[in-house]
């Protein structure tokens, strides 16, 4: 395990203390809960292509999607040996961007015979349309279903049924996770695609856009950006989704940013948890209808740090001349409190909300320059709700995943409601990107899949390309005492 940086920075610190606070209280039996020093690391495999989404199948196999290759991989959890299920021809992965195949649902009765064999698949394809705002590739999003082929033990090529296609993809801010909730509707997260930052600043964000019946009806899904999808299995809109602005569509919440984690609770409830700009990523409880404010609001509705500026409104405005630190005073803005919705939801938990005048750029970040890498936030790249008592003190807890600081993060559920959510708990920190995670059956073992390359945070607090373990997939096994 790497030593974390001594400039983690106030928000950083505040985590910390909170954790050790949280840790003293011990779990229900009054025993204290299970510590990094409780568990086995090992690396179960490497050489993987950006894997996405794992998850542990019916097979006592490990699925996984490779983002940058397309493939959906098969891994023993005991050997490492990885088999190729599929690879999917139509996938758009561009060099170091956050395109490619994405989330992945296996079905329930995947492996039972004579029922359903499928496994959902979501992925970015180049449309072969006009691109979108002056984009030079017109990047959509699919989400299908593929057969599984028992005796070949893969999933069928020429299975693939698409359930929805044309959504507005991007370089930025896919998301792509998926999940079926137990009255079999597919649910699904799509990204606000980067718009109104770094090179995507002079493009409109539709975040908090709704469609209308008009574009409903011609499957015109221009409004389907910053969202939380619900589907039937078969893609079209379910009747019990619900009407917002006057209209029935896929749409389940919106004004979301980045919502890269996605999970049913503690009874089955619906979460997410969500990239933030400079600071305040989140957790939120997803609801029928609910808006969760971006881009007018980050995190809490507080007026701190955060001020909205909507450069595509701004008529000379070129991405070079976007600036994270300072918005122009041609740039339209606007203050959160200014911001009213009705179905405003705010966030059970922030990863962090600092007040108005924090330094950004971070001095440790300064020898790079890439000041994102010290603002106060994680990047949680996924999301999952532990409910075993294998390990002890950690039934009711969500794990979390982050990119920027190679950790998981435990978040106990503190309530019976589910809104009160204590933590976060780093474990496992290395420098590394951590994408996803899987538990053994047994509730033992925790998965976590690492991407192939990107920015981390080193063990000097600045950005690194240096990653421990790229495109591998690690096991950290409890092995205490129960």
């Amino acid at each position: 395990m790497k030593t974390a940086p001594a400039a983690l920075g106030a928000a950083l610190l505040l985590m910390t203390s909170t954790a050790a606070a949280a840790h003293s209280r011990g779990d229900d039996d009054g025993g204290p809960p299970a510590i990094e020093d409780d568990f086995t690391r090992e690396v179960l495999t490497t050489g993987l292509s950006d894997p996405f989404e794992v998850i542990y199948g019916p097979d006592d196999m490990l699925w996984v999607t490779e983002r940058t290759s397309g493939e959906v991989s098969r891994v023993d959890p005991e050997t490492g040996e990885t088999s190729l299920a599929l690879t999917v021809p139509d996938v758009l992965a561009t060099p170091g961007e956050q395109d490619g195949l994405l989330g992945m649902v296996l079905h329930p009765d995947l492996l039972e015979k004579n029922r359903d064999q499928y496994v959902f698949l979501s992925y970015t394809y180049d449309g072969e349309g006009t691109p979108p705002e002056d984009e030079t590739i017109d990047r959509r999003q699919r989400i299908a279903r593929y057969t599984w082929d028992a005796e070949d033990e893969v999933l069928d090529p020429d299975s693939e049924t698409v359930l929805i296609d044309g959504l507005y993809a991007s370089d930025d801010h896919n998301s792509g996770r998926m999940i079926l909730a137990p009255d079999g509707k597919l649910l699904y997260t799509i990204g606000d695609r980067g718009n109104l930052q770094d090179l995507n600043a002079c493009k409109v964000n539709r975040a908090q856009r709704l469609p209308t019946q008009d574009e409903v009806d011609d499957e015109n899904w221009i409004a389907y950006q910053g969202k939380s999808l619900r589907l039937n299995q078969d893609g079209t809109i379910p009747r019990d989704n619900p009407r917002i602005d006057g209209v029935r569509s896929h749409v389940f919440s919106y004004g979301h940013r980045n919502p890269q984690g996605l999970s049913l609770g503690p009874d089955d409830e619906v979460y997410s948890s969500e990239q933030g700009p400079k600071s305040d990523d989140e957790l939120n409880l997803i609801v029928a209808g609910g808006n969760y404010g971006w881009p007018y609001v980050a995190g809490y509705q507080d007026d701190q740090a955060y001020v909205f500026g909507n450069w595509a409104a701004w008529e000379g405005c070129t991405p070079e001349q976007y600036n994270a630190f300072d918005i122009p005073g041609t740039v339209p803005q606007m203050q959160e409190s200014e911001f009213y919705s009705p179905d405003f939801q705010p966030p059970l938990r922030t990863f962090f909300t600092v007040p108005t005048g924090h330094d950004f750029s971070g001095e440790a970040c300064e020898p790079s320059g890439l000041f994102f890498i010290c603002y106060p936030t994680v990047a949680p790249s996924s999301l999952e709700f532990y409910d075993d008592d294998a390990i002890p003190g950690w039934e009711n807890s969500f794990l979390m995943p982050t990119l920027k600081h190679g950790t998981l993060y435990r978040l106990p559920v503190l309530d019976d409601d589910g809104v009160r959510i204590d933590g976060p708990l780093p474990l496992f920190e290395s420098v590394n990107r951590y994408r996803d995670t899987a538990v053994s059956p047994d509730g033992r073992t925790i998965f976590v899949a690492t991407d192939s390359s990107g920015l981390a945070r080193g063990t000097n607090g600045d950005a690194t390309t240096e990653l421990e373990n790229p495109g591998s997939i690690l096991t950290f096994t409890y092995t205490g005492t129960d």
